[in-house]
C-alpha cells in the first residue's frame, strides 16, 4: 500500500468537498447580480391617537353650541364625548358627540383608521391608497368635479339627495346650498393630507325635519380619517345651512390633519 503524506491526503479531501458542494447549495442557482427582493417599507404611523381628546374643548364648544346651554356636569359629559367599540384599538378608533339646543340638534363623530398592509410586495401606503379610493368610489362624487384648496367648490352641484326611505326632499336646497350656491357640492378637496373629498347629504325621514350631514375624509400616509358632522332643526320647515357645516367640518379635518403630522 503506497504512503501519502498527511498534507496531501488532507488537499485531495477539501478538494473533493468543494467539487461536490454546488449541487446541495442554493445559492449555487443564483444568478449574480440579482439584488435580493425587499419587503415594501412600512407606513408612517405605528399608532393613533385617542380619538376623544383629538378635538380641542374650544372646537367642541363652537360645533356643539347646545351644550354651552346646560349645567355644567352635563356640558362635561358632552364635550367627553363616547369612545366607538373596536376589537382593534391599533387598527381603528372613533369618538361620538352629541349635543341638542332648542333650534336644532348637532352630530359630531370622527373616527381614524391605521391600514396594514399584510402583503410584503405591497407598502401600507400603498393599501391605504386602496381603501380610500373604495370610500371615495362610495361617495359617488361628480364626474366633473375638481379638486378645490380653498373649500369653494369648482364642480357640479351635489345631486338630489334620497332619505331612508327613498323620498327626496322637497326643498331647492338639495341641490345646492341653502343660499343658492352650487359651488357646495360634494367635490375633491386640495390642500388636506395626501387625499381628500368633501360629500353633503340632505336627508328627510318621513315627516321628521330635514337633517343634513357633511362627511370630510383625507388620507395621510397609511391613516385615513372621517369627519362626520351633522344638523337637525327643531322644525320642520327649516333647512340646515351647508356653507357653515362645510367650514366647519374642514376647519376640524385641517387640524386633525396637523396633529398627526406633529
Amino acid at each position: 500500500m503506497a504512503y501519502v503524506p498527511g498534507v496531501a491526503l488532507l488537499a485531495a479531501l477539501v478538494a473533493g468537498c468543494s467539487a461536490g458542494s454546488g449541487a446541495d447549495d442554493p445559492a449555487a442557482d443564483s444568478k449574480p447580480g440579482t439584488p435580493p427582493v425587499s419587503a415594501a417599507p412600512p407606513g408612517k404611523y405605528r399608532t393613533l391617537p385617542e380619538s376623544c381628546r383629538a378635538v380641542p374643548r374650544s372646537t367642541l364648544k363652537d360645533l356643539l353650541p347646545g351644550a354651552a346651554e346646560l349645567p355644567e356636569d352635563q356640558q362635561e359629559k358632552i364635550y367627553e364625548g363616547t369612545a366607538v367599540v373596536t376589537y382593534d384599538t391599533d387598527r381603528k378608533v372613533g369618538c361620538r358627540w352629541k349635543a341638542d339646543a332648542p333650534d336644532a340638534s348637532r352630530n359630531l363623530s370622527i373616527d381614524f383608521e391605521r391600514v396594514v398592509s399584510y402583503d410584503p410586495a405591497v407598502s401600507d401606503d400603498d393599501r391605504a391608497r386602496e381603501v380610500y379610493a373604495k370610500k371615495e368610489d362610495a361617495a359617488g362624487l361628480p364626474a366633473s368635479g375638481g379638486v378645490t384648496p380653498s373649500g369653494s367648490a369648482t364642480g357640479s352641484p351635489s345631486g338630489s339627495p334620497s332619505s331612508s326611505d327613498g323620498t327626496s326632499p322637497a326643498s331647492p336646497d338639495a341641490t345646492t346650498g341653502q343660499d343658492g350656491d352650487a359651488d357646495l357640492g360634494p367635490r375633491l378637496l386640495g390642500g388636506l393630507g395626501d387625499a381628500a373629498f368633501l360629500d353633503d347629504a340632505l336627508t328627510r325621514t318621513g315627516s321628521t325635519a330635514q337633517h343634513r350631514t357633511v362627511s370630510v375624509v383625507f388620507r395621510t400616509s397609511n391613516v385615513i380619517v372621517t369627519v362626520n358632522y351633522t344638523e337637525q332643526p327643531a322644525r320642520v320647515t327649516e333647512v340646515p345651512d351647508s356653507r357653515e357645516l362645510q367650514e366647519k367640518a374642514q376647519a376640524l379635518a385641517r387640524n386633525l390633519a396637523e396633529t398627526l403630522s406633529e
